[in-house]
């Protein structure tokens, strides 16, 4: 019986430490995706780029084991290419990519608002308002490194209630995509100006309880975004496919 305990124990031990070394290694593999995606979006490396696995591997201290999953992660956000004979090359800028995830965003993020916003509380809003001051400040600091990410800190919070998860996932993952591309549309005075006042705008709305009109703002917001963007960017790439006039 005491020996029976014994492996028992011992096999349970092993089959422990099966299950932490996968956990450990999507840590160390997310956090690989978080310094490469930072480094895409703040131009150290920048469009056409060649990322090498050996190389980041030694940058970084790991094996090409999850810097290959970290680049496939980043494929399925669109900063990176996969390509045969060549490996991961940073994407270049796409009108079409614009247009694609600013038409999702158009369709998703006013029907989250319209589930989450009824349910906010005197805490949620602070929350806002706090995001919000954090936002205004780095634009006055020209911050670039915190702009994307405070904007989509703030769209997801509008978020936090509605019942949809999968969703909510889907919006991150285009507010992340979206983020290299806001970027460009921030870095002028006028477009920093207008993002800063219509996020005002949208708070105000919902804490007015005009779920509606917010929900409304909410999609001509975003779609003034696709507009300044389209124009910021395309002196800089080939026009979109098939893209309507």
């Amino acid at each position: 019986m005491q020996e029976r305990d014994r492996v028992g124990w011992t096999s349970r031990e092993g089959q422990q430490g099966q299950m932490k070394q996968p956990l450990k290694h999507r840590t160390l593999s997310a956090a690989i995706v978080d310094q490469l995606r930072q480094a895409i979006l703040d131009g150290t490396y920048p469009a056409g780029s060649q990322l090498r696995q050996d190389a980041l591997g030694e940058t970084y201290g790991v094996s090409r084991i999850p810097v290959r999953e970290a680049l496939f992660q980043l494929e399925a956000e669109g900063l990176v290419r996969i390509v045969p004979q060549k490996g991961a090359i940073v994407s270049e800028l796409s009108l079409d990519e614009i247009n694609d995830v600013f038409d999702l965003r158009c369709i998703l993020e006013p029907r989250l608002l319209a589930q989450s916003a009824p349910h906010f509380s005197a805490d949620d809003f602070d929350a806002l308002d706090d995001i919000h001051r954090q936002f205004e400040k780095a634009i006055k600091a020209k911050n670039v490194s915190d702009w994307g990410q405070l904007n989509a800190d703030f769209h997801l919070a509008l978020y936090m209630h509605a019942p949809q998860p999968r969703t909510r996932a889907i919006v991150l993952s285009l507010l992340q995509t979206s983020d290299r591309y806001t970027r460009l549309q921030l870095s002028n005075t006028k477009a920093m100006g207008t993002a800063e006042k219509e996020h005002a705008q949208l708070i105000a709305l919902c804490r007015a309880r005009k779920v509606d009109e917010a929900c409304g703002f909410l999609e001509r917001h975003i779609e003034a975004v696709r507009k300044d963007l389209l124009q910021v960017v395309a002196g800089r790439v080939a026009p979109p496919k098939g893209r309507r006039k």
